[in-house]
C-alpha cells in the first residue's frame, strides 16, 4: 500500500500527522533515504529574512527573543526551541519552549484565521532548559527538561490552567514526547550519549498522574525486533537508563513524532533518523548520513514533524542549518536554509491545523546567543 495513500485522512497538525519512511512496504527492511530531487524544487535566493525557500513559498518573523511578539507587548523568550500547533476556533496558537537553565519554561501564540497575531503569553515558568516535547491527543503540551533527572510538564496552550509536573513518565534528561492514541502510550527520547528510548503508559489515558515507565530492549544491531521492559524506579535515584539490562543505547535522541503505527525519533550523535514500527514490533533506520551516496544532505539531524502528504520534515542542529523533507519514496533533499546563522540550530518545527504554514526557531539567531533566538513562519503550497 502506498504510504501516502493510507496517511492521506490524518489529520493535519496533530500527533496523528502522517510521516515518511518506510513502513508501508511491507515486513522486510528497506534501505535508509537517499539524496534526490525534493518535491518542491530547488531552493532560490535568499530572501530579506536571508532565508532560502523554493519557488512559491514566503517567510516571516513572528518573534525575536528578549523583544515583544509582533502586535502584542509580550516579551519572547530566550532559546526557542520544540514547539507544536493547536486549533483554536477559526484560527490556532503556537507553543515554544525555552531552553535555558534556569527559568525556561514555555510560551504561545495566538492566531486569527488569516494568520495575524493576536496575543502572546507564558504558559510555564520556573523550570529549566525545556528543550523539545509533544503534543498530547487532548491538546495539551508536553515540555521536558533537558538536565539531569529532569521533569515532564504538562502544560495549557490557552494558559487558562496552570502546568502540572508529571513525575510518572521519570526523571532523566527528557527531550521529546509523541502519543500513540491507538495503544494509548506515549513515547520517550533522551538526550544522552548513551540514552535510551522510553514508553509511558497511564493508569487512565488522558491522565498522566501515574502509570508504567518502560524502556525499549534490543540488541545491537540497527534493525529488528524489540520488546520492552518496565523501569523499576521512575524516579531517576539510579539513571533511568541503566536499570534494565539489554537496554538499547541511542546516541543523543531528540525528536520525536508519532504516525499511524510508526513512531520516529532522530539521535543527533549518529545522524539517524529511525522508525519503530508498532504494530510489527521492530525498529529500523529512515536516513543515516553514514550510508548515503555522495554528500549527505541532512547533518545536525533534530527535530522532525510531518505533513499530511507523508512527507517527514527533519530540521538540522548545525549542518547546512537546513531543514530537510524525506519523501514517501525515500528521498532527502533540503527544504530550506537559513544563512548568516551558522552558530545556531533550527528548532521547534510545527505545521498550523491547515498545514499551510510551517513555524520553527533558530535558537541562537545571527548572534549564536540564546539571547538572539528568531522564531519565524513559512507559508506555501505544501502538499496535501
Amino acid at each position: 500500500m502506498e504510504r501516502r495513500s493510507f496517511l492521506r485522512g490524518a489529520v493535519i497538525g496533530t500527533s496523528a500527522a502522517a510521516l515518511g519512511g518506510t513502513l508501508w512496504r511491507g515486513a522486510a527492511i528497506a534501505a535508509p533515504a537517499q539524496p534526490g530531487a525534493g518535491p518542491y524544487g530547488a531552493l532560490g535566493a535568499a530572501d530579506a529574512n536571508n532565508i532560502r525557500l523554493p519557488a512559491g513559498f514566503t517567510s516571516r518573523v513572528i518573534a525575536r527573543s528578549g523583544q515583544p511578539v509582533t502586535g502584542t507587548s509580550y516579551t519572547w523568550h530566550s532559546a526557542p526551541d520544540g514547539g507544536a500547533c493547536y486549533a483554536d476556533g477559526t484560527g490556532w496558537i503556537y507553543v515554544s519552549n525555552s531552553e535555558i537553565d534556569p527559568s525556561g519554561g514555555a510560551s504561545a501564540v495566538r492566531f486569527s484565521a488569516t494568520g495575524a497575531i493576536t496575543g502572546a503569553y507564558r504558559i510555564l515558568s520556573g523550570t529549566r532548559q525545556n528543550c523539545a516535547g509533544g503534543k498530547t491527543p487532548w491538546n495539551t503540551w508536553l515540555s521536558c527538561e533537558e538536565v539531569d533527572r529532569g521533569y515532564v510538564y504538562e502544560t495549557d496552550p490557552w494558559g487558562a490552567k496552570a502546568a502540572v509536573r508529571r513525575d510518572a513518565m521519570g526523571r532523566f534528561k527528557h527531550e521529546a514526547a509523541a502519543a500513540d492514541p491507538v495503544r494509548k502510550t506515549i513515547y520517550l527520547t533522551e538526550d544522552t550519549t548513551d540514552g535510551c528510548f522510553y514508553r509511558f503508559t497511564p493508569t487512565i489515558w488522558g491522565d498522566l498522574s501515574s502509570g508504567r515507565l518502560e524502556v525499549l530492549v534490543a540488541g545491537t544491531a540497527t534493525s529488528g525486533p524489540v520488546t520492552w521492559k518496565t523501569v523499576p524506579d521512575p524516579t531517576g535515584a539510579t539513571a533511568t537508563r541503566n536499570q534494565v539490562s539489554g537496554a538499547k543505547r541511542f546516541n543523543g535522541g531528540e525528536g520525536c513524532y508519532y504516525a499511524d503505527d510508526t513512531c520516529w525519533f532522530t539521535t543527533k550523535g549518529d545522524n539517524r533518523v529511525w522508525q519503530y514500527n508498532v504494530a510489527a514490533g521492530t525498529i529500523e533506520l529512515a536516513y543515516d548520513d553514514s550510508l548515503v551516496s555522495g554528500t549527505a544532505p541532512l547533518t545536525g539531524v533534530d527535530n522532525v514533524t510531518g505533513s499530511s502528504s507523508g512527507d517527514l520534515f527533519v530540521s538540522e542542529d548545525g549542518g547546512n542549518m537546513e531543514i530537510c523533507v524525506i519523501t514517501p519514496n525515500d528521498v532527502v533533499a533540503p527544504f530550506l536554509r537559513i544563512g548568516g546563522q551558522s552558530g545556531s540550530e533550527i528548532t521547534g518545527p510545527a505545521f498550523s491545523p491547515d498545514g499551510k504554514r510551517l513555524y520553527f526557531s533558530s535558537q541562537r539567531g545571527t548572534s549564536g546567543s540564546s539571547s538572539a533566538g528568531i522564531t519565524y513562519e513559512v507559508t506555501g503550497p505544501f502538499r496535501a
